[in-house]
């Protein structure tokens, strides 16, 4: 960050939903008092990509991060990157360079041995302490996630993933200087597998909090709120815009972010009645998941803060 010609920090896995479009059109609404530098603490219970996380902690002077995520998998990279980059740089260079030199056919047999291991070996894995053995898995997630089809990252209920291979010519399996710097803004952070109610109890003064929930499908055909075997439905909305509620008598900043049923259904009120209290915007994002690029077309999200933005 002291280094004005450094490449910012970016997310590390290609994410659906991933905020790194919205950066810049966030600027506006986050709380004056963090543009000020005068909030401490930052808190994400839904942390995924973390688009957000990295603008913050490089523009702003947070002093600590706390960030969470239910999916065990996820948060199991972001702490191999916090503690032993160097180690899992020097996997991804041998699955990089044992991928690329290989023809488009045995490509797809190695893809499909990586994804095979990966699933077989999770009953092996213990995700509550720190391992080794969590080094050659991290560097087989952030491979599949560059190799396999769309970028996603989708778990079935077995907690298997199940994506197939996508079609690159020379995907961006390691991103070396990347991966430095996003563990050098991680140092700064508390790192955890938990589900967002736990969150609400550990939340300090002088805070600001960005939800970023699995979003409410705007359509049947464009749900995607399997990125871990948890799923996250109505019920679920209504228990985070409760815990909303709670945190707001707390004085704790709040932003929320989500998908916006207007797109679709100019009646469809949900998040307007869900947050009739607080404030409420829409703003314009390009839909980044669909396997037809021609349809990815821009629709509207919502913004919800329980502060007035200027």
């Amino acid at each position: 960050m002291e280094n004005k010609n450094k490449s910012k920090a970016k997310p590390f896995l290609k994410w659906a939903g991933g905020k790194g479009q919205l950066a810049e059109a966030f600027l506006k609404f986050y709380p004056e008092e963090l543009v000020k530098n005068k909030i401490e603490n930052y808190y994400e219970p839904f942390v995924g990509g973390g688009a957000v996380f990295f603008d913050i902690a490089q523009r702003y002077h947070i002093k600590s991060a706390f960030l969470f995520d239910i999916n065990e998998e996820l948060i199991l990279v972001y702490k191999v990157i916090q503690s032993d980059v160097e180690s899992l740089i020097g996997h991804l260079y041998k699955l990089k360079h044992h991928y690329l030199n290989l023809d488009e056919s045995r490509q797809k047999d190695f893809y499909y041995k990586v994804r095979q291991d990966f699933n077989s070996s999770k009953n092996r894995m213990n995700f509550n302490r720190y391992s080794k053995k969590w080094i050659p898995r991290a560097a087989q997630i952030i491979f599949l996630n560059r190799t396999c089809f769309n970028g996603l990252f989708r778990f079935n209920s077995k907690g298997e993933f199940n994506v197939p291979q996508g079609r690159y010519k020379n995907p961006k399996i390691l991103d070396e200087d990347n991966l430095v710097r996003v563990s050098e803004l991680l140092q700064i952070a508390l790192i955890e597998h938990v589900d967002f109610r736990r969150v609400e109890k550990m939340v300090m003064k002088n805070s600001f909090m960005y939800f970023d929930p699995p979003y409410r499908p705007i359509s049947k055909t464009s749900s995607f709120t399997s990125y871990s075997r948890n799923k996250f439905d109505d019920d679920e909305q209504i228990e985070l815009a409760e815990m909303f509620s709670r945190l707001d008598k707390k004085e704790v900043k709040l932003m929320l972010s989500n998908s916006d049923p207007k797109n679709t259904n100019d009646a469809d009120d949900f998040f307007d009645e869900l947050y009739k209290n607080y404030h409420i915007f829409r703003v314009p994002a390009k839909r980044m998941i669909n396997s037809n690029a021609s349809k990815r077309q821009e629709v509207n999200e919502i913004v919800v803060t329980n502060y007035p933005v200027l």
